[in-house]
């Protein structure tokens, strides 16, 4: 296969009812989602260079940059979860933490175990995650 060939078959795939997705797109929900995860992902990869510049090449870490980015990171992440919030108000960034928290225990205990990363169990995962408290199995 050459590089034309397969731009060819990946076109096929490509969802192209633009209408549809336009219309998707226009609402102040979508547009504010969208600016807060282009955002995260800009933040997050200036992080990433730093840290490649600081493995890599040795470039000194700047532990004060780091700090700034990750503050830009938890502005987007604010973004994100107002207008999350602005149908369920329920979630908040202390929401968020909380039941982050309670996968990780139900997850792993009182600790981390590579065995229990690979082996997780999804549904009660997803429940934890939609604030059920049914926790057992």
């Amino acid at each position: 296969m050459n590089n034309k060939e397969y731009q060819r078959l990946a076109e096929i795939t490509e969802s192209k009812d633009f209408d549809t997705i336009r219309d998707r797109m226009n609402t102040v929900r979508s547009i504010r989602l969208i600016h807060s995860i282009l955002g995260l992902a800009s933040e997050v990869g200036e992080i990433a260079d730093q840290l490649k510049k600081s493995i890599f090449y040795g470039k000194d870490l700047d532990v004060v940059n780091l700090a700034e980015e990750l503050g830009d990171v938890f502005w987007y992440e604010a973004l994100m979860t107002n207008e999350l919030a602005t149908t369920h108000p329920e979630i908040s960034f202390d929401s968020i933490e909380e039941i982050n928290i309670a996968k990780l225990k139900k997850r792993y205990g009182d600790k981390f175990s590579e065995q229990r990363a690979v082996k997780r169990d999804l549904v009660v995962e997803r429940r934890i995650l939609e604030g059920i408290n049914s926790l057992e199995k």
